[in-house]
């Protein structure tokens, strides 16, 4: 420290009576500081630097970035071009390689060239003094923080290589519109990464660090050429460019807009890989953790999203939503391409997401009008009235319990049901979809015309508490009830849930929760975590290859007619909540399981759907299936798996005549034994179904069973 404070003084008083008065005011600083020993030293702990992180769809291409207040991404020094070091080095600290950390003659030079023009027109610091002022002692105009910086650049220079300061440097400095470090700096006014700039970008960038707003080119053009003809000719004068190079460059074009290299996109998706990550014990132990670690941490996330499937729902659900909004509906929406005309009804929206059956992985999530402009995602924060989407897990649950699709049951409409323990209204009373008549059909059909007064006596039949526990099983996370209106869809549910519903069909009955992202690893590239499949029985494989029989018919011939894929086999269940406030297409192929939903995102809104004719064989089924139409194009066939032969005939299954006023007569079935009429909660109002038919067979029940009645050949 001795050396130090005697060469700073000496220096200044060669320099002159009034800088020689400066430069010793600060030796009593430096000498204070020097006192104090090595316990400086702990304070130099400049720990690892901020970078952004990387989300990846499953096609590798990028997806986002994920950054804290400031864009970085440091780059070894051996990837930075020489011609770039050597600019930054030229402009900067020419003598950096000899130094010792602090220029003291540099330091003088510029004190007696700012005093002569009574400002600050060169610093004296040099490039070590640079990062402990940024790092480690701030800016503060003081002689106590200068001579504390003057102490630490030395001491830093003792704990690292100069190679090691000047990557830190280079990965650190400031280059204006929000770039920090070179990298940042080349993608921010070039548009590329700095291993690709030629000598005079890395000039233009060596310019800038003098004074990044008074140098930019986008506001301040001439300054900032000036700035960079004085880059060029510094590099005249350490040898790094010739003097006609310097004129050739100094005539070239400087950046005219600034670049979003990166894209920094906000949309559902991320942001539910975002709060997958945040809650992930695997990134650190508290969320604060987690946070610093994804935006700071220069992570590599792989995601499931599917950018085909993103693009094709996306556009799939704004055009046909286009095509029922009334003709003064303003249509300015999120677009998909510039091609793309995009709009939506006034207060309704479409939410589309979906799951790879057998692994859970979600491929798209259309979470609503556009997160820009509305962040509530419809797909998982959403909880709307399924409809008659719910009939899916009656049938499951029938199934389950040894009833078969050629077993019958009574549709006829309007019914009534009463002295149900714990109903209210009792008596509860039920219309079929446009209050049709309806009668006697098999499960299967009775699902084709998806029959209300039907699937409530096939819930009462099965019993509730067996429907709730098979939709549990099928992943429905929503609160379920013990309720006479449950196979009508009055319970709310999230369409991401049903989309994983009916991926559990498709996988011959095996369960996989959604998720968002298959793996991360660090800048190093390691692997910190990886997705843990953890599958789970929902159903049996004749259960489930029955239901995906059934559910295939009525893509085929019952309601959701508008969802049939050419080439290929396709399933699915409409629904329609009351009054029209919610329409549902949910359905699957061996590739892929999508939900569809069509409403309001706001109850008081919710009869805006009212008189469009909507209804779940309507709007919800055509956006899935020009949807998956458009994804599945190109793709193989593939069969659902037939399921096994059945060991005994059909049955005729019967309501106790003191429960079921609609018609339904007998005694309640025996064999299957699985019938509960156990119900303990309220429903208030009928709900609506999704199709009329006019080949319903209206028909009183006879004593014994009818014979299976064929499909209707109308649907909505």
């Amino acid at each position: 420290m001795r050396p130090l404070i005697l060469r700073f003084a000496s220096i200044t008083a060669v320099a002159g009576v009034g800088l020689a008065g400066v430069g010793l005011a600060l030796v009593p600083a430096v000498q204070q500081l020097g006192d104090a020993g090595t316990s400086d030293e702990a304070m130099i702990d400049l720990g690892p630097l901020d970078q952004r992180s990387y989300v990846y769809a499953s096609d590798g291409s990028l997806l986002t970035t994920l950054q804290a207040e400031i864009d970085r991404q440091p780059v070894p020094l051996s990837e930075i071009p020489q011609h770039t070091i050597d600019a930054v080095l030229a402009v900067e600290d020419a003598d950096f390689y000899a130094h010792d950390g602090v220029n003291v003659r540099a330091m003088v030079r510029a004190l007696v060239r700012n005093v002569d023009s009574g400002e600050t027109v060169q610093g004296g610091s040099t490039i070590t003094q640079q990062v402990v002022k940024e790092e480690l002692v701030g800016n503060e105009q003081s002689l106590d923080r200068k001579a504390r910086e003057a102490l630490l650049a030395r001491r830093l220079e003792e704990l690292m290589t100069k190679d090691e300061i000047l990557e830190r440097y280079l990965n650190t400095v400031y280059l204006g519109n929000g770039a920090y470090g070179v990298q940042a700096g080349a993608e921010t006014y070039f548009d590329q990464g700095v291993a690709e700039i030629d000598i005079g970008q890395a000039a233009f960038l060596a310019g800038m660090i003098a004074n990044p707003a008074q140098f930019d080119p986008v506001r301040n053009p001439e300054a900032s050429k000036a700035r960079r003809d004085v880059a060029l000719l510094r590099l005249v004068a350490v040898g790094g460019l010739t003097d006609a190079q310097r004129s050739y460059i100094s005539g070239t074009a400087l950046p005219t807009e600034i670049n979003q290299f990166n894209p920094e996109t906000e949309d559902y998706f991320v942001e539910e890989v975002k709060k997958a990550l945040f809650a992930d014990p695997r990134l650190g132990a508290t969320r604060e953790e987690r946070q610093n670690r994804v935006f700071r941490g220069g992570l590599r996330i792989y995601t499931t999203l599917d950018p085909r499937a993103q693009l094709l729902a996306t556009g799939s659900r704004n055009d046909v939503l286009a095509e029922i909004a009334p003709p003064d509906t303003p249509t300015a929406l999120v677009p998909i391409d510039p091609d793309r005309v995009t709009g939506e009804p006034r207060n309704a929206t479409g939410a589309v997401v979906s799951i790879e059956p057998g692994t859970g992985a979600v491929r798209a999530m259309v979470g609503g009008a556009g997160f820009e402009s509305d962040k509530y995602n419809v797909t998982t924060q959403g909880t709307r009235s399924g409809g008659s989407t719910f009939k899916i897990f009656v049938l499951l649950a029938l199934l389950e319990n040894g009833y078969l699709p050629t077993d019958t049951v009574n549709g006829r409409g309007p019914c009534t049901f009463r002295d149900i323990p714990g109903m209210v209204p009792d008596p509860y009373k039920v219309e079929n979809f446009g209050n049709s008549g309806g009668g006697a059909g098999s499960i299967t059909s009775q699902t084709l015309r998806s029959s209300n007064c039907a699937f409530v006596r096939l819930g009462q039949i099965v019993g509730i508490d067996n429907v709730i526990d098979q939709a549990r099983r099928m992943g429905i996370t929503t609160p379920l009830e013990d309720a006479v209106s449950m196979p009508l869809g009055t319970k709310e549910v999230h369409p991401i849930d049903m989309a994983a519903a009916v991926a559990s069909i498709a996988a011959d009955g095996m369960f996989n929760a959604p998720y968002y992202v298959d793996r991360v690893e660090g800048p190093d590239g390691r692997v910190i975590l990886a997705h843990d499949p953890d599958p789970r029985r929902a159903e049996s494989v004749q259960s489930a290859r029955l239901a995906a029989e059934i559910l295939e018919k009525n893509v085929i011939s019952g309601t959701g007619t508008r969802a049939r894929i050419p080439g290929q086999h396709a399933a699915g269940k409409t629904g329609t909540a009351q009054n029209a406030s919610d329409g549902w297409f949910v359905g699957f192929t061996p590739y892929l399981a999508t939900a569809v939903w069509i409403g309001s995102t706001s109850d008081n809104d919710s009869v805006v759907l009212r008189g469009t004719g909507i209804t779940g064989g309507s709007y919800p089924a055509e956006i899935w299936g020009r949807y998956m139409r458009a994804w599945h194009d190109g793709l193989s066939e593939l069969e659902f798996e037939a399921p096994g032969p059945t060991t005994r005939g059909s049955k005729y299954l019967r309501l106790d005549r003191d429960i079921d006023s609609g018609g339904g007569g007998g005694t309640r079935p025996t064999s299957p034994s699985s019938g509960s009429t156990t119900t303990t909660t309220t429903t208030t109002i009928p709900t609506a179904d999704d199709t009329t038919t006019s080949t319903e067979d209206t028909t009183p029940p006879s004593t014994g069973p009818p014979s299976t009645q064929g499909p209707p050949n109308t649907a909505h």
